[in-house]
This record gives C-alpha cells, sequence and structure tokens, in this order.
C-alpha cells in the first residue's frame, strides 16, 4: 500500500541560520559556474560569427571557438548530471532522473545494507575493539585526578538533570503504588511478632530493655516532691501531718531503691517479667487473632491518616532534593566515592591483567552480541526512517548538504571540456590542416 502524504516526515535538519547560509552559499556557486557556462556560449556564438564574417577570421580563432563549444558542452552534460540527481532537468520527464526523489526508499536500503555490512558486522567490529585495548586506555585515563572529577562531575550533572526531568506526579504515583500501598498490604502482627521474636532470641532487645529501666531510675529520682504529694493527697484527713510526710518519703526511697536494684541486677525479677511480656507478646502478634485484629485496627488508622496520604509527595519532594544536592556539590559524599571509585577502579585495571583481560572479553562479547541480534534493527531505522521522510524535502536537504561541491564538477566538466575540444582540434588541425 503506498504511504500516504500525511504519513511522511519532515527531514531532520540544521537550524534556519546555517540552513539559509547554505542556500546562500549553493546560490553563489551555482550563479559562478552558470556565468562560466554562459561565458563560454557567447565565446562560441562570437567565434562563429567571426568566421562567418567575409574574409574569414585569424586562425586563432578557430582554437577559441573549438574550446568554447567543448567547453559549453561538457557544462551543459555535467549540469544535467548535477541536476539529475535532485530534479527533472528543465521539468522535462527524461528517464533515470530525479534520482533521489523516485529513488529514496532503494537509497536508504542501500544505505542501511552497507552500514550493517561495513560496520555492524560481528567479526569486523569484535576485532577492531579487542585491537584497541580500550580497558587499559579506560583504566589509564580514570587514574588521572583530572579524570575522575570530570566522570564524577558529569554523572552528578546527568542524575541532577534526571531527576529535575521526572514527573513529580508519576513518582509518587511509583512510591505510593510501590511502596505504601505494599506495606498495607499484608497483615502487620505476624511480621512484626517474628521480627520481635528474633530480636528477643539474639539478645537484641536487652540493651532497649537497660535503657527503659535506667530510663525510669531517672525520672524516679527527680519525682520526690510529687510522691509525697501524691501519698500525702491520698492519706486519710485525719492522719497527722508529719505522718503523711513520712509515709510518702518512705515510699520514694523504697521506689528509688527498687529501681537501683532493677537497673543493677541483670537477672532481676522485673527484668525478667519485662522479657516474658515482650515474649508474650511476640506470640500474640503472630497467633492471637484478637491482638492481630488490634494491630490491624491500628493499621487501618495510620494508613488512613492525612500524613500516610500525602507521605509520597512528602517523600519524593525530600528524596529528590538530597539527591540533587548531593550529584551538584563537589564536596558531597556522592560525588567523593564517585570519585573514589573511579581512581581505584583506573588503578586496578591498570595493575591487574586479569581484570583487563577479563573487561575485554565482556566488551568483545557485549559487542559482538549486539552486531549479531540487533544490527538489524540499527540498519532498519536507517531505511524505515528514510522512508517516512518526504521525497522533495528530502532531496533539497540532501542538496543543500553536498550541492556545493557539485557544482565543481560542472565548473571541472566546462574547463576539462573545453581544454579536450581544443587538443582535438588542435590535433585535427595538425593531422588534416582543417
Amino acid at each position: 500500500m503506498t504511504e500516504s502524504i500525511a504519513s511522511r516526515r519532515s527531514v531532520p535538519g540544521p537550524s534556519p541560520e546555517v540552513e539559509a547560509e547554505r542556500r546562500r552559499a549553493l546560490r553563489r556557486y551555482k550563479f559562478f559556474v552558470t556565468a562560466l557556462l554562459l561565458v563560454a556560449a557567447a565565446i562560441f556564438l562570437g567565434c562563429s560569427s567571426w568566421q562567418n564574417q567575409p574574409g574569414g577570421a585569424p586562425v586563432w580563432v578557430g582554437y577559441v571557438r573549438a574550446a568554447a563549444e567543448a567547453g559549453m558542452v561538457g557544462g551543459l552534460a555535467d549540469w544535467f548530471a548535477v541536476t539529475a540527481i535532485f530534479r527533472r532537468p528543465l521539468g522535462l520527464p527524461i528517464p533515470h532522473t530525479a534520482l533521489i526523489p523516485n529513488k529514496k526508499d532503494q537509497i536508504g536500503e542501500s544505505l542501511s545494507g552497507f552500514v550493517g555490512e561495513n560496520f555492524l558486522n560481528a567479526e569486523l567490529i569484535t576485532e577492531k575493539v579487542s585491537q584497541a585495548n580500550l580497558p587499559e586506555k579506560a583504566g589509564h585515563w580514570l587514574a588521572q585526578d583530572k579524570n575522575a572529577a570530570r566522570v564524577s562531575h558529569e554523572l552528578g550533572r546527568l542524575t541532577a538533570n534526571a531527576v529535575r526531568a521526572l514527573d513529580p506526579k508519576e513518582a509518587e504515583a511509583l512510591i505510593q503504588s510501590q511502596l505504601i500501598d505494599r506495606l498495607a498490604e499484608p497483615e502487620w502482627g505476624p511480621p512484626a511478632g517474628r521480627l520481635l521474636s528474633g530480636l528477643i532470641q539474639e539478645g537484641k532487645l536487652e540493651p532497649v530493655v537497660d535503657e527503659v529501666i535506667d530510663w525510669g531510675h531517672r525520672k524516679i529520682l527527680t519525682m520526690e516532691d510529687d510522691i509525697v504529694t501524691l501519698i500525702d493527697e491520698r492519706m486519710p484527713h485525719w492522719a497527722p501531718r508529719f505522718a503523711r510526710s513520712l509515709v510518702g518519703e518512705k515510699v520514694y526511697r523504697e521506689l528509688v531503691n527498687w529501681t537501683a536494684e532493677v537497673k543493677a541486677d541483670k537477672n532481676h525479677d522485673a527484668r525478667n517479667a519485662i522479657r516474658r511480656t515482650l515474649s508474650q507478646l511476640a506470640q500474640d502478634l503472630q497467633q492471637d487473632p484478637e491482638m492481630i485484629a488490634r494491630v490491624e485496627s491500628l493499621k487501618a488508622d495510620v494508613m488512613g491518616s492525612t500524613a500516610m496520604r500525602g507521605a509520597a509527595a512528602a517523600l519524593w519532594a525530600a528524596a529528590a532534593q538530597a539527591i540533587i544536592e548531593q550529584s551538584e556539590d563537589p564536596e558531597s559524599m556522592l560525588r567523593s566515592k564517585i570519585e573514589q571509585l573511579c581512581l581505584r577502579w583506573g588503578k586496578n585495571i591498570q595493575e591487574d591483567p586479569e581484570l583487563r583481560e577479563s573487561l575485554d572479553r565482556r566488551l568483545t562479547s557485549a559487542v559482538a552480541f549486539f552486531a549479531e541480534n540487533y544490527s538489524g534493527e540499527v540498519t532498519g531505522i536507517i531505511s524505515e526512517t528514510i522512508k517516512r521522510w518526504d521525497a522533495s524535502e528530502a532531496s533539497e536537504k540532501i542538496e543543500l548538504m553536498v550541492g556545493k561541491d557539485l557544482q565543481f564538477i560542472r565548473l571541472n566538466g566546462t574547463v576539462v571540456g573545453a581544454l579536450a575540444g581544443l587538443a582535438i582540434y588542435t590535433g585535427n588541425h595538425l593531422l588534416f590542416g582543417l
């Protein structure tokens, strides 16, 4: 089925300023070569007119006439050849003209085939890559401080630009679907119970127990007045005031002594009670339906809170800002790590022959795999892209690129034709005297 005009794509090209300059240059060259052709025609006509005058013309006029005639013929022939590449000369439907517009698709296929055979040939590419010693050169390059800093700078700039280019809404949706929503899917109780049980078995919670008891002891030491006041308020009103104070002070001292004992004794009954409570909590979180339901209710409250609904946006905003700052700051930990990694890799590649051999082997294998499996896709892009180009526009763009150089063909045709015509006329005159 013939490709519709609507499906044709505009040919990519340079900026309007560059294209305008190319058009001006092409016009100048065309004008110069065409003027030369007209000069040859004028000389030919002038010499012909002179020779037809009564009494004839000097002998040298014949030489000039022959050179001008041959130059005119050569110039016209080359004008026809150059013009026929891009359009029909004088608009005439002459066969095998307007080659680029009429043969655009075939040219695209031939070009893609040429690239595939000569540039994406697996055997050729792997041989060139292997001879290039790329790992060794890369190692030498990376081992230099300025190059490592440059890699760090470029990677940082690329990372920052990539983060800025991301759509915040898409990033937030990804965090919401892949992190927050997935966090809400499973039951929280059993995993939390298994985690707590593992921490207890490994003794990871003992520092927590120590910290809680130590905090309780410090808290009691600051509560003497509160405890005395509380006991005073709970004692009968008929009790003497000094008795209430003595009881309050006694209770406070006992609490201080008791928390001190718990803090000092690793096997105190209170500590064991805390451990049993934690162990029971771990079991209940895994097996007790009521506890599991309570945790699920808590989860529903947490996940439905305003803070969690805005968590994706907050997480992305914080993460993006942190990544950008780390990427753009030359003194950041990220940039420093990248630079150090480059230097280390460069040094390792230089000093380790086995590593270089391994990298070379992997690089060669990767290039061979790419050439064997994707060369068709790459060359297909060339032919498909050219097929989608508008034929007339493609011809015009190509002429702007190479037309200036092709005008030299016309120039050479005029000059060489003139010299050849002069040589032929001279030889003919010497041989036959005509």
